[in-house]
């Protein structure tokens, strides 16, 4: 069974998501059949380098809200994140382009190493402060799950993957994702947001048992 997730790594609901599938999938009876890949989608592909200024302003102005909402709407995240024991630090978080972070996703894949990299990307985003548009600081991090430097670098001075991010987008909106993290089941089943490990479950078990084609995502 493949499970496609379409999430961003600057995506908080998004980590939440990961280990709340990663609760439900140990807890499926087939999870030994299911094929996990993850899935680009960019949030703001239009963000800069590095967003400078307060980062509870510029959501204040984005979503149309108070400092004040948009930092308790901070810390609701940080609670529920606390609770899969992620420790978010929003205080030295570095909003920035995800771009070249989804390009580095894909080339884990090609080594087998594309969990590791995700994890490791949305870890240094959410509890370390990383800059995911820096070249130096990812290829560090993917030196740490055991991409090679060289081949990183090389990856990060061309275009090589920016074809599939791209194709990864254009998919999701085949598909209606408007929404991250969006779990697609076998491009027949689909559910979006962080849903709690019970309702994943529920849908692997779904997916299991429906095993025939099917024309749109429920």
């Amino acid at each position: 069974m493949d499970v496609e997730i379409w999430s961003d790594i600057a995506c908080p609901w998004c980590y939440i998501g990961k280990r709340r599938f990663e609760a439900a999938l140990e807890q499926f009876e087939h999870r030994d059949d299911v094929s996990v890949t993850w899935r680009s989608f960019e949030l703001d592909p239009a963000a800069p380098h590095e967003r400078k200024g307060d980062r509870a302003e510029h959501l204040a102005k984005k979503y149309g809200m108070t400092v004040e909402q948009a930092r308790a709407a901070e810390q609701r995240l940080t609670d529920a994140a606390a609770v899969e024991s992620l420790p978010f630090r929003f205080d030295i978080a570095r909003s920035g382009n995800t771009f070249d972070g989804h390009r580095l996703v894909h080339l884990a894949e090609a080594h087998g190493l594309q969990d590791e990299m995700k994890e490791r990307l949305l870890r240094a985003y959410f509890t370390e402060g990383e800059l995911m548009s820096d070249p130096d600081t990812l290829v560090r991090l993917a030196a740490e799950v055991g991409l090679d430097e060289r081949e990183v670098r090389e990856l990060l001075e061309g275009d090589r993957y920016a074809d599939a991010v791209h194709a990864d987008e254009r998919t999701a909106g085949e598909l209606g994702i408007s929404a991250v993290p969006t779990f697609v089941i076998d491009r027949r089943l689909g559910a979006s947001d962080a849903q709690p490990p019970e309702a994943l479950l529920d849908l692997l078990r779904q997916g299991s048992a429906q095993r025939s084609p099917a024309s749109s995502l429920a």
